[in-house]
């Protein structure tokens, strides 16, 4: 079964030099490294996308949105560097999508702790014709029920955007041992980003934003039940005007990446089996590598709804 297409892809640049004109940023071409703010970025993949289209051929998936992975999110850099290192981000990946434009397109990045940047960012590749972004799913000076993005909220809604919202760098020194910042940190950011989007009805309001959680929204579907009786029992700070979490989740869509056939059905149940997209999380080993394969004992409905039925909508929409 081939898969039509995969959300969750990642890229950095085919050539990492264009990148180290930045203050903290440097490439070593040898051996294709690129080090970041004194933390070196060791996945060599992440910069040679035509390995990222030998694995898709490998694998029977006919195209692919790619977006920046975390460890080039920076959310400490002031607003004008970070517009900067966004635009330049985001240069690369039209680069890479130029040389592939029937297999992979760009989830542009958009800054999570510079809301007003993310806007104009939004605003000018919408007036381009373009409407998938990807953005850090919260970040150490907001979250995402702020009112500052609010403008944001509503230009991606006019355009009927796509926007993806993965984990980042967590800042919780409990989970520095045992790689608990990935096994437990980003689940949890996904939650916690998919809780404000809830609670303060973003998606109620701005019905035509479509956003995507990765990672099967994280921790997101075993709090589902929580949230709902907390809205049912008006715990304090939460406007039960607002509809209730279980259909506020429904307007939500993931990706497929659970590792849990269990936690995927549970996944279906919250969101809805048509909510459930393909995503590889590539080049990163906590993803699906071989997704024949890691999902082959899921239910054969499910997959096919996942791998074709699901992505086909979205693609179209």
């Amino acid at each position: 079964m081939k898969i039509d297409l995969d959300v969750h892809a990642h890229l950095i640049a085919d050539d990492g030099a264009a990148l180290a004109q930045f203050p903290g940023v440097s490439w070593d071409a040898a051996a294709q490294k690129l080090v970041v703010d004194g933390h070196p970025i060791g996945l060599k993949a992440l910069f040679r996308p035509a390995e990222l289209i030998a694995w898709m051929d490998d694998n029977a998936v006919e195209r692919a949105w790619i977006s920046a992975p975390p460890p080039v999110y920076r959310p400490e850099l002031a607003a004008a560097e970070a517009g900067r290192w966004a635009s330049a981000l985001n240069g690369q990946l039209d680069a890479i999508a130029q040389q592939y434009p029937v297999r992979l397109s760009p989830l542009y990045h958009l800054t999570v702790e510079h809301p007003e940047i993310a806007l104009g960012i939004a605003r000018d590749r919408i007036a381009d014709g373009h409407r998938r972004f990807a953005m850090a799913a919260g970040g150490a000076q907001h979250v995402l029920s702020a009112t500052a993005y609010e403008p944001l909220w509503a230009a991606l809604n006019a355009a009927s955007a796509f926007l993806f919202l993965h984990p980042g760098e967590g800042c919780d020194a409990r989970l520095d041992p045992y790689y608990l910042h990935n096994l437990l940190g980003n689940p949890t950011e996904t939650a916690i980003a998919a809780s404000h989007l809830v609670f303060a009805a973003v998606l109620q309001r701005y019905p035509d934003l479509q956003v995507c959680l990765a990672h099967a929204g994280g921790t997101t579907a075993a709090l589902a039940g929580r949230w709902e009786r907390g809205h049912a029992t008006a715990r304090p700070g939460l406007d039960t005007s607002h509809e209730t979490p279980r259909l506020a989740l429904r307007r939500f869509c993931v990706d497929c990446i659970a590792h849990d056939n269990d936690a995927l059905q549970l996944a279906a149940k919250v969101f809805g089996d048509d909510r459930i997209v393909f995503g590889s999380d590539w080049p990163f080993p906590m993803g699906l590598p071989q997704p024949h394969k890691q999902l082959a004992d899921l239910d054969p409905k499910l997959r096919q709804r996942i791998f074709c039925d699901n992505p086909q909508r979205l693609a179209r929409d």
